[in-house]
């Protein structure tokens, strides 16, 4: 089996990553709010244009990991959101200012899907894998897991950093008995699981 392709298109020190290839390639996190100029650059130096974009998902519903998340649908991206998620999506009008620019999420153009429904979903995108709920930085964080190991975590904390997390905790031994074996963060550099 081929590896699926990964993109690193991030900037703002924080981690996007596009998942697949042809029409049916992922973003993971989806950019801080006003900075689409700096996502198109980022997508034009790895070959992809911003309507390549087909689907999109945010580990979590923070300005730095689903800001542009409206303003991508403008532009014929389906937003995934995870039934745990739905809640999380209003509140984050809550941490932004109006410099921010950033454009409220509105539920048109978003496919809400339950953990068990994942699979199927990225299989029909040619990316074999699915989204598991890992809470530990907030209750709706969510993880792509591949199935050849690399797990797409947002902020989830760091295994040897969350101690006294133990719903962190919680979330690395699900992801390690799930077969992760790369850890590609939101933050910071992609690194083994030990």
């Amino acid at each position: 089996m081929r590896p699926v392709p990964v993109l690193h298109v991030g900037y703002r020190s924080t981690n996007y990553w596009l998942v697949g290839h042809g029409e049916n390639r992922l973003l993971v996190d989806l950019g801080w709010p006003g900075t689409l100029g700096a996502l198109r650059v980022a997508l034009r130096r790895a070959g992809v244009s911003l309507e390549a974009v087909r689907y999109g998902m945010a580990t979590h519903y923070h300005v730095d990991h689903a800001g542009l998340a409206q303003e991508l649908k403008k532009f014929g991206m389906t937003l995934l959101v995870m039934e745990t998620q739905v809640e999380a999506i209003p509140l984050m009008k809550r941490f932004t200012k109006p410099w921010d620019r950033y454009r409220e999420i509105r539920a048109e153009g978003n496919q809400v899907l339950g953990f068990g429904e994942s699979r199927a979903f990225l299989e029909a995108l040619g990316i074999p894998g699915e989204i598991l709920p890992t809470p530990g930085h907030t209750e709706h964080c969510v993880s792509l897991l591949l199935d050849d190991g690399r797990a797409f975590t947002g902020d989830l904390p760091p295994e040897e950093a969350a101690w006294d997390n133990p719903v962190a905790l919680q979330s690395w031994s699900l992801l390690r008995a799930r077969g992760a074996r790369w850890v590609y963060p939101g933050h910071g550099p992609v690194r083994p699981l030990e």
